[in-house]
């Protein structure tokens, strides 16, 4: 499952969904070239992982705080969280076989 939050969002999507399956975050921006080819990899973990993970995507202009509160200071940073907290994290787009041998690790 994919989904969009917001800083509004956040705590409800990503922090208390958590707790019961991990959220994948992706603080990305509409300007970042790199964020932009991490998406369609993301999108298809996303459907490879149904069930098992939910991935929330985070545009950071708009919301700023979130991302300011999870140290984001270059984007794509992504961020898997776990029970409320992170648990590992990954900066810059990545190739899905490497994605998914990380998840792996952490699911």
């Amino acid at each position: 499952m994919e989904i969009n939050v917001t800083d509004e969002t956040f705590k409800k999507e990503v922090i208390e969904k958590s707790k019961t399956t991990p959220v994948l975050v992706d603080f990305w921006a509409d300007w970042c070239g790199p964020c932009k080819m991490l998406a369609p990899t993301l999108e298809k973990i996303a459907k490879d992982y149904d069930g098992k993970l939910i991935v929330a995507k985070a545009e950071t202009d708009n919301n700023q705080t979130s991302a300011e509160k999870f140290g984001v200071m270059s984007i794509p940073a992504v961020k898997l969280i776990k029970d409320g907290k992170v648990v590992d994290e990954f900066v810059g787009a990545q190739p899905e076989a490497t994605i998914k041998k990380w998840l792996d690790q952490k699911l």
